[in-house]
């Protein structure tokens, strides 16, 4: 398997920050296109007010939604830029 791949496990859990350092909650889940298993969304855990205040995609749960297109890189966080979701 090619370095750059991640399980789903490794991601589900790790905290969310822009790149400008701002907490975004956790990744509490991931969203997939079925037909295709293109992953469209993080599903944030713990958001927190500062999430709360971007104007996020909801799920049917009410759960915030972070555009899989953000993200940028997946480490020991995942980190997302701003530009893209806002």
């Amino acid at each position: 398997m090619p370095e750059d791949k991640k399980h789903s496990m490794e991601i589900i859990g790790k905290t969310i920050v822009s790149k400008s350092g701002k907490k975004f909650g956790l990744v509490g889940d991931l969203v997939f296109e079925t037909r295709t298993g293109e992953l469209i969304y993080l599903l944030l855990d713990n958001a927190t007010e500062f999430a709360g205040t971007l104007n996020l995609e909801k799920a049917r749960d009410g759960g915030l939604l972070v555009p899989f297109s953000s993200v940028i890189s997946v480490g020991d966080f995942v980190i997302i830029s701003e530009d893209e979701i806002i």
